[in-house]
């Protein structure tokens, strides 16, 4: 039987830390969903369309990886999609306590799913979306911690802005 796995998360932006997991990912599971989650109570920076764009750009050289969306519940779209395995990235050890009570609530709710954590390569490791955009938003470089794909669009969404 072929292993889909589940890679849930905004990716607002999508970082190299994201991209490390999801082509070691790629590897290790015959098939992994990148499942953008559609968050109304939130405003991203980028668009739903924007982030499904950039990362169908990032991943398309990957046959096995699959971009996607999901909103609601995440055992409920990895049932739906028959999935076996969800991923989930863990950078320090603050991220364990909230990531551990996923997936027991998780495991709780589907018994049949399990849940993978994998840690980014070390220089990823500091590496967050929200950090990422801080840091661009004042000035600051973020090459190296983003797809070049990512840092375009984020420098068209700067220059998009209005001067204050």
């Amino acid at each position: 039987m072929a292993t889909l796995a589940v890679y849930p998360g905004s990716f607002d932006p999508l970082t190299n830390g994201h991209v490390d997991i999801i082509s070691r990912g790629a590897r290790l599971f015959d098939r992994i969903v990148v499942a953008i989650l559609i968050n109304a109570d939130k405003a991203p920076l980028f668009t739903t369309a924007e982030r499904l764009e950039i990362a169908r750009g990032v991943f398309g050289d990957l046959p096995n990886v699959e971009i996607d969306t999901f909103d609601g519940l995440l055992v409920d779209y990895v049932e739906r999609r028959g999935a076996q395995v969800i991923v989930r990235g863990l950078r320090a050890v603050s991220d364990f306590e909230f990531e551990f009570q996923m997936a027991l609530m998780n495991q709780r709710l589907a018994p049949r799913v399990d849940t993978v954590f994998m840690m980014p390569a070390e220089r990823y490791t500091y590496i967050s979306s929200r950090l990422i955009k801080e840091v661009f938003a004042l000035g600051g470089r973020v090459s190296g911690l983003v797809p070049e794909m990512v840092e375009s669009r984020l420098r068209e969404k700067l220059a998009a802005q209005p001067v204050r």
